[in-house]
């Protein structure tokens, strides 16, 4: 059965729809921070703020990553999507967590009075909900290609990372929004304005776990990532069973992109076999993997007989586990 490639649309939707929603949400916030003087509402306009840019970068991340090949990249611009995905990532640590955390220390100290708190919980209210919205959009692709594995073992697996930093953007906003108001409520329960400068300082250190988990899933991709161990043993499989191949020396695969994964090859034919059907058997399984697996889009196969292939390893091995030379 042939494994379909998933619409890398989808997820440049998930990222237009973030960006309407966190930036309506952003203007709203620093409205009722002006009005209410909230530490914690204003922590949460600057969240908001930092998110739309982020999700600008991701847009010109995934838009850039659609150029075709050319003499200088010959396998494309896929990768500059991870690229500005750990930017993303560095930019809600440094801006949305740095900024969240500072703003609430000077508040713990400087004290101030909350004012008009009903504007600041509806704001918050609708906040949650636009959040929500935004999340739902983007948990549903997320789940899209989830198929029998768990929420975490896809997030891990997952090769698109505007999909993933938008579904743990909306998250954190989600729990951002949440601590804002619990902050608040007790500010005002208590008259202790400290409680919200404390919600600001969580509303940081919130922003400060998602960007670590963020910036160390996108640095694995930038620096390039296997595809999924499903994937490579289809081919592995496919591979075996073709009747002309005696042996698969070596498989190695590596994304490029979301969607465009190289696969590099060593196969040794059988002994007896005439060049030409070896050169038409390449062609051949070449074609068989880029249409069961269509997110292969390159594909190199080389033949090479199984010893010799185990003796340059094995020498690789030698070279490699050497000291090097003064």
């Amino acid at each position: 059965m042939a494994t379909t490639r998933h619409d890398a649309s989808g997820s440049r939707f998930t990222v237009i729809a973030a960006i309407g929603a966190n930036g309506a949400i952003a203007v709203v916030k620093f409205i009722a921070a002006f009005f209410t003087g909230s530490s914690s509402m204003l922590s949460e306009g600057v969240h908001s703020l930092v998110d739309t840019a982020n999700e600008a970068l991701l847009l010109l991340g995934i838009n850039r990553s659609r150029r075709l090949p050319d003499k200088r990249h010959p396998f494309g611009y896929g990768v500059e999507l991870y690229f500005w995905s750990f930017v993303v990532a560095m930019l809600i640590f440094a801006l949305g967590s740095g900024v969240s955390i500072y703003e609430g220390i000077l508040a713990f100290g400087a004290g101030h009075e909350v004012e008009s708190p009903i504007v600041a919980f509806v704001v918050l209210a609708a906040a949650f909900v636009f959040e929500g919205i935004s999340w739902t959009v983007a948990y549903r692709e997320f789940n899209a290609t989830r198929g029998g594995r768990s929420f975490f073992q896809h997030f891990r697996a997952h090769k698109d990372p505007a999909v993933f930093i938008v579904l743990m953007e909306d998250s954190a906003a989600c729990v951002g929004v949440l601590i804002a108001a619990a902050s608040l409520a007790l500010s005002l329960w208590t008259g202790d304005t400290r409680y919200d400068a404390a919600g600001s300082i969580a509303i940081g250190i919130v922003l400060g776990v998602t960007a670590y988990v963020l910036a160390y899933e996108t640095k694995d991709l930038l620096i390039g990532e296997a595809a999924n161990p499903e994937l490579s043993a289809g081919i592995r499989r496919m591979l075996q069973d073709h009747p002309d191949v005696e042996a698969v020396n070596e498989l190695r695969t590596v994304h490029l992109g979301p969607h465009e994964i190289l696969a590099v090859v060593s196969l040794d034919f059988g002994s007896g076999i005439p060049s030409e059907q070896v050169e038409a058997t390449v062609s051949n399984l070449e074609r068989q993997i880029r249409t069961r697996f269509p997110d292969v889009r390159r594909v190199y196969i080389e033949a090479q007989d199984h010893k010799d292939h185990l003796a340059l390893a094995e020498q690789a091995v030698m070279v490699e586990s050497a000291p090097g030379e003064a």
